[in-house]
């Protein structure tokens, strides 16, 4: 909701209006794109008036007689390359909006460039929208992540309009968290004049007298379920697949057929696959557990193919199984069947493309938990997490040479660690831990929670 108004020229858009978007340019950095891209697809943005969307730090030209609206983070560079922009005219009005809070001298900069470049009417609007754990972390290292964590949830807030309760566990960085955000928050809402949660940045919040609570904890509190294997889709395609930003990207296997004696292997073509807010299936079956996916995606196949059917017969019923389609306009009687099978057409092919779209990414995950056995770990850590008793020795997964990777098996074995209500002994962990690496096993995860217990 925030990017649609800010890329309306930060005025919220007018439901059912007919008239046409004003067309403009979206000019973001990587920042900026990879919190839009798994938004809003190309498709929405054109309808809303985006004709093109450049990086910021592209060889851009000139196109003075269009609005650009800006979407990036308030970096030295980025503001160099915004003076510039103003220096150079290219855009007929600027939209600024920056990610995080800018402050009053990279204002000022943009300012003096605007005077120099003659393009003061021009800015139209400047909108300010919105690993901690390492033992040799520096204090220096500590203060910049716990500030980026503190900007970033500010901006959050800023952006909703609201204000929140804090909640923390004591004594650990999350409070360290809490107290400087609390921090930002009292100053911002002190200084009235510059307050960012006045006038018109308050979008739902501004009317709203419940104040969201944020609960921060130390990913300490719970270590073993980062680690677990897990059994839902969405879980499944993040734990197995290379999936970042919405996006799942896949390497096609090379069919069956051999390759002749000599000749180069097949390259593996590579598919891009979007799982959004838009895909039905995805919504609805992202939380359920893996095999209930499989037998969704073989009934959908099973309803999309009767309808298929049903297209065909309507047109063999009419004789017109060839390309003879002016025949259709001379038969009454079947043509209203076959117009809404024939306007149900492009549902149908949506239908078609999700199905195919699902079928190859659950295959996908299916064979990793087929190669790497990762419905036993699953079940085996749930036993290990709910203290119940285990029917297999832990020895014996980890030395199984056909279950698992070497990452799955020291995950298994963390968690383990993790859970138990007293480590092992010196020499049973000797044990485990020969084992670990005659698996092929990267022991310095297991030295960092051992020090952390």
């Amino acid at each position: 909701v925030a990017l649609k108004r800010m890329l309306n020229f930060n005025v919220p858009p007018v439901k059912n209006s007919t008239g046409e978007p004003v067309w403009k340019v979206l000019i973001y950095d990587r920042f900026g794109q990879d919190i839009i891209s798994p938004l809003l697809s190309v498709k929405e943005l054109r309808d809303m008036g985006i004709t093109l969307h450049l990086l910021l730090h592209s060889d851009r030209d000139a196109i003075p007689d269009v609005p650009a609206v800006y979407f990036v983070m308030p970096t030295e560079e980025n503001i160099d390359r915004m003076c510039q922009d103003l220096r150079n005219q290219l855009y007929e009005s600027y939209y600024l909006n920056f990610i995080s809070a800018i402050s009053r001298s990279k204002l000022e900069d943009i300012a003096n460039a605007a005077i120099g470049a003659n393009a003061v009417t021009q800015v139209a609007k400047v909108r300010k929208s919105p690993t901690i754990n390492r033992p040799d972390i520096t204090d220096t290292e500590m203060e910049t992540i716990m500030d980026t964590i503190v900007d970033s949830l500010f901006c959050f807030f800023v952006t909703l309009g609201a204000i929140p309760i804090i909640r923390c566990s004591r004594g650990t960085a999350a409070e360290m968290v809490a107290v400087k955000l609390d921090k930002k928050l009292r100053e911002n809402l002190r200084d009235a004049r510059n307050s960012l949660f006045t006038g018109d940045t308050l979008g739902a919040g501004q009317f709203s007298f419940q104040r969201p609570l944020l609960v921060l904890v130390d990913r300490n509190i719970d270590l073993a379920t980062p680690l677990h294997h897990t059994w839902t889709y969405q879980a499944l395609v993040h734990d197995v697949l290379d999936f970042h930003l919405n996006r799942v990207n896949l390497e096609e296997s090379a069919g069956t057929e051999s390759t002749p004696a000599g000749a180069r292997p097949k390259k593996k073509n590579k598919k891009s696959y979007d799982l959004t807010t838009s895909d039905k299936f995805w919504q609805k079956h992202k939380g359920s557990p893996f095999p209930e996916v499989a037998e969704s995606v073989q009934q959908e196949l099973e309803s999309y193919r009767a309808q298929e059917d049903e297209v065909k017969r309507l047109k063999s019923i009419m004789g017109i199984e060839g390309e003879d389609e002016g025949a259709i306009s001379m038969l009454s009687d079947n043509t209203a069947k076959l117009t809404s099978a024939v306007s149900s057409l492009p549902e149908l092919l949506e239908k078609k493309r999700l199905i195919d779209l699902h079928t190859n990414v659950a295959t996908a995950v299916l064979e990793h938990i087929k190669s790497r056995k990762l419905d036993v770990y699953f079940e085996y850590e749930e036993k290990i997490m709910s203290k119940s008793t285990l029917d297999k020795s832990l020895l014996d997964m980890i030395s199984d040479p056909d279950a698992g990777t070497p990452e799955d098996k020291m995950r298994l074995f963390l968690i383990y660690y993790i859970s138990s209500a007293q480590a092992p002994s010196e020499i049973d962990l000797e044990q485990y831990k020969k084992a670990l690496m005659d698996a092929g096993c990267n022991l310095a995860p297991l030295s960092y929670i051992k020090q952390w217990k």
